[in-house]
């Protein structure tokens, strides 16, 4: 065999790191369910979407067509959203292997070279990403079937899906050479993607208006996969029009994001292979890793007194930098719970993080009021920026929810504390519901952010509709006839009719589904807490099933608020997403429902689909929440002693 050639399959195929995370991955039970469920998310959505589009005794060809391109437009977005959620999932064991520094040490004594080091790390954990999309292709097969579909578009869609996993995966790694990081960096990895994907596409739909391709197209995989899929209301520039770089980003988005996707995973594998065996990034800054200075202790004498603490610490109640001291406080009845809540602010730092988030929420939400009121920005620009805002902080105060419940037990087992608390008369059911209580109320601030956003547009918005207030724009558009999906659609077509641009008590419908699915995000992450032994198996397995459960009843809810009527509005606020969606833009989340012309049976049937879908939640944490009492004791004799 050439040398060339094995050398070629030493770095890549015949990897044994490689080698040893595929075969082990393979067989891990977590894995095989992962991939089960990304599976039957992709068919249970196909076949829905087949049905919704093609209903009916008969259809004609061109509707089948029709349906099947419609179907396909639905999945491609789906794929899309499930690989960045399960990407930065998969690669979180390559972010925590740094948690053991002595890791890379071992590594570092094997013959293994730098290059087949980093990798094998890369491409074992990739492996599994580009499997799953893989997998997924005889699924859009079938909506060649019907026809509308061409194969190119199909190919393209995978070619954006595997940027997007490839960019994630080398980051992941790179984050893992750069021994900067620890375990704790996995949860803020994950939001950092999501916040990206957030922004990005908020600032496109701002600065663009959702009508035309700008520069952050070419940089977000949703927004690439969109000027593929959707040319006509999502246009590019004119071929020829401009030159390079401009043309790359508006008249070649879709390469543009593969080639720079690609491209930055080139750069950043190359710079871990540089610096993988000079320590990384902290070797070669000269930081020494995040083990180095270990030395400095107290640091000048403690500071217990009163003088040594500083006016904001004492407005905090804290005591003195290194201080064994600090003010007594009161303790609730559950002191599990008042636990849980008080050591989410044990520090300066933690303190300030939660109440800068909440300060520049409120500040934010009162600054898109003021921009649309001064004439600023115009309504639709004015209502997706509120629509993105609100969607964004729901969706990081969620993923805050699922890490702190996920590392809530898991962390006390591996310290030592929980065996202190089971001497303790506290029974398990104190200690669980304590748990619940404490998370949901250190959340609760935070939550009250989006809702406070929302709530200050709603009264903007309620001024206006009495009289009170002037708006530069009327607050009131027209139904779009035949928006979204249904299985009985009307045979007269009705004529257009004005609805409010935002529905002012909406607020109170977000509140009441937004809360109970907070508290449900916090019993998932308990529940798998108490079952795994590693802090990270119980995120990223909680952060895999909150996922994709919202993703699934956000998908079916979103699609049967417009399509389905009088009871749309009912499904549509099964979840929070769809709620706020049919609050900012009723005319497209509730269509069906106001196109009847009556104003007050859509908003009563939203109301009322809130505090359905709150009971169901509410049941769903409550049995969990028994199951998990139930079981309590023979899961922590199971795990006992595990660290």
């Amino acid at each position: 065999m050439p040398i060339v050639l094995r050398w070629l399959l030493r770095l890549g195929p015949l990897n044994p790191i490689a080698v040893r995370l595929v075969q082990s991955g393979s067989r891990r039970p977590k894995h095989f369910l992962l991939r089960m469920g990304y599976l039957g998310t992709m068919m249970i959505a196909l076949m829905w979407m087949l049905v919704a589009n093609t209903a009916g005794d008969q259809v004609a060809y061109r509707d089948l067509a029709a349906g099947a391109s419609n179907a396909f437009v639905y999945i491609a977005f789906l794929q899309i959203g499930l690989i960045c959620v399960l990407a930065p999932v998969f690669m979180a064991g390559a972010i925590a292997q740094e948690a053991d520094p002595r890791t890379w040490d071992i590594l570092l004594t094997t013959p293994l070279g730098a290059a087949e080091i980093v990798l094998g790390n890369l491409l074992g954990r990739l492996f599994l990403i580009l499997a799953l999309l893989v997998s997924s292709l005889p699924l859009f097969g079938v909506t060649q079937l019907f026809g509308g579909v061409p194969g190119e578009s199909i190919f393209a869609s995978y070619g954006i899906a595997a940027g997007a996993a490839t960019l994630v995966g080398t980051t992941a790694v790179a984050l893992s050479v750069s021994r900067v990081v620890g375990r704790r960096a996995v949860f803020a990895f994950y939001v950092s993607v999501v916040s990206y994907l957030a922004v990005t596409l908020a600032a496109d739909r701002i600065s663009g208006g959702g009508g035309r391709v700008t520069y952050l197209t070419a940089i977000n995989p949703f927004l690439a996969l969109e000027a593929l899929l959707n040319p006509l209301n999502y246009q590019r520039a004119a071929p020829g029009s401009l030159r390079a770089p401009a043309s790359w980003f508006l008249e070649h988005p879709v390469t543009t994001w593969v080639a720079l996707s690609l491209g930055l995973s080139v750069v950043l594998i190359a710079l871990s292979i540089i610096t993988v065996r000079v320590g990384g990034i902290a070797g070669v800054g000269g930081l020494g890793g995040r083990d180095s200075g270990g030395g400095g202790g107290s640091g000048g004498g403690g500071g217990g007194g009163v003088g040594g603490v500083g006016v904001l610490r004492r407005a905090l109640r804290l005591g003195a930098a290194g201080s064994q001291r600090r003010p007594a406080r009161w303790v609730w009845s559950n002191p599990v719970a008042w636990r849980e809540a008080a050591s989410r602010n044990a520090t300066l730092p933690r303190i300030l993080a939660r109440w800068s988030f909440i300060l520049a929420g409120l500040v934010g939400g009162a600054a898109v009021v003021g921009f649309f009121h001064s004439g600023a920005v115009g309504l639709d620009t004015f209502r997706a920026l509120l629509l993105y805002t609100v969607l964004g902080e729901i969706v990081i105060i969620a993923l805050v929810a699922v890490n702190m419940s996920a590392t809530s037990i898991t962390r006390e087992r591996e310290d030592g504390t929980l065996d202190l608390l089971l001497t303790t008369p506290i029974t398990p059911r104190q200690y669980l519901s304590g748990k619940l209580r404490g998370m949901v109320a250190y959340l609760l601030p935070m939550l009250s952010v989006p809702l406070a956003t929302l709530g200050m547009a709603g009264l903007y918005a309620g001024l206006v509709e009495m009289g009170v207030a002037q708006s530069p724009e009327p607050m009131a558009v027209a139904v779009r006839a035949a928006a979204g999906f249904s299985l009985a659609p009307p045979v007269v077509p009705l004529a257009p009719v004005m609805v409010p641009a935002l529905l002012s008590e909406g607020v109170f419908s977000v509140a009441l589904v937004s809360v109970p699915f907070i508290a449900t995000c916090v019993m998932v992450g308990m529940s798998f807490s108490m079952r795994n032994k590693s802090v990270l198996t119980a995120v990223t397995q909680s952060i895999g099933v909150v996922a994709a459960l919202s993703g699934v009843i956000g998908l079916c809810a979103w699609n049967a608020g417009p399509s389905v009527p009088l009871l749309g509005p009912v499904l549509g606020a099964l979840s929070p997403a769809s709620a706020v969606y049919a609050v900012v833009f009723p005319e497209h989340g509730l269509t069906y429902s106001f196109q009847s012309g009556q104003q007050l049976t859509p908003r009563l049937s939203l109301a009322l689909g809130a505090l359905i879908a709150a009971l169901i939640q509410f049941m769903v944490v409550y049995s969990l929440l028994a199951s998990m009492t139930r079981t309590f004791d023979a899961t922590v004799r199971k795990l006992a002693g595990i660290k």
